[in-house]
């Protein structure tokens, strides 16, 4: 009995070991890819009010002021296209759980009478390319969006 539970303590051990070697390299590619996002939209005239705003039910890449409006920003980073372009990654789930921490944001905020909108940062880096190509997609998806899909 001993020997069985070391056995699925050992293979527990291994995979936390094993996430945690793969993380950072994913974690430093999206890092990365929210540095760039905030130069960029800094340079677009926004002002970054907090990056990486976390709950339980999710986080938001970055949370920016721009004109009169609360711009709540995901970020996408790909380095092959192999599954389309980085955009096309956030998927109804995802903007479910950005509008759902969004509100949170907003509540904890104590933020009332100002326009809210939902952008899209993409990031693509080819490999004939040295620089990376930044697309953004202003007004990506609403809340409303959101709502009407779930029915």
């Amino acid at each position: 009995m001993q020997l069985l539970c070391a056995k699925y303590v050992t293979t527990f051990i291994n995979l936390f070991k094993q996430r945690n070697t793969e993380a950072p390299h994913t974690r430093s590619k999206g890092t990365k890819g929210e540095l760039l996002a905030v130069k960029f939209l800094k340079k677009k005239g926004y002002k970054i009010l907090q990056r990486n705003y976390r709950r339980r039910t999710g986080e938001i890449d970055i949370v920016c002021y721009d004109h009169g409006t609360i711009v709540f920003v995901e970020v996408k980073t790909r380095h092959s296209d192999t599954y389309g372009p980085p955009e096309l990654s956030v998927t109804e789930a995802k903007k479910r759980h950005i509008v759902r921490v969004a509100s949170q944001y907003v509540a904890n905020h104590k933020i009332e009478g100002i326009d809210l909108r939902f952008d899209v940062v993409s990031i693509f880096y080819s490999p004939d390319k040295k620089q990376p190509t930044i697309n953004l997609f202003r007004s990506a998806f609403t809340k409303n969006d959101i709502a009407l899909s779930r029915k």
